[in-house]
C-alpha cells in the first residue's frame, strides 16, 4: 500500500540534504562551502488506526497522519471520514 493519508491526502515528497563544510566568516573562518547535495524523502507521519464510528456501529481501519488523528478527535469520526470520502 502507498504512504498516503486517507483524510489529508498527504504523501511523500522529494527534497535534498545540503552538506556544508567549513566555519562561518563571522566566526573567524574562511566561509561555508557546499560539498554535497544528497536526495532524500520527506514522508508523512502515518499511523494505522481502527476508529469506532458510532453512526455505523462498526470499526473502520484507516491510515492517518498524526494531524488527521487530531482532526478526527476534534470533528468526530463520521463527519471527518464522510468529508474525506472514506465512508
Amino acid at each position: 500500500m502507498s504512504r498516503i493519508c486517507e483524510i489529508t491526502k498527504s504523501k511523500p515528497t522529494k527534497g535534498h540534504i545540503i552538506h556544508r563544510r567549513g566555519m562561518a566568516k563571522k566566526k573567524g573562518g574562511v566561509g561555508r562551502h557546499v560539498t554535497a547535495n544528497t536526495p532524500r524523502m520527506f514522508v508523512p507521519n502515518l499511523k494505522t488506526r481502527r476508529i469506532w464510528v458510532p453512526e455505523l456501529k462498526k470499526y473502520i481501519t484507516v491510515k492517518l497522519t498524526a494531524r488527521a488523528i487530531k482532526t478526527v478527535t476534534k470533528k468526530g469520526a463520521y463527519a471527518t471520514l464522510k468529508e474525506a470520502g472514506v465512508i
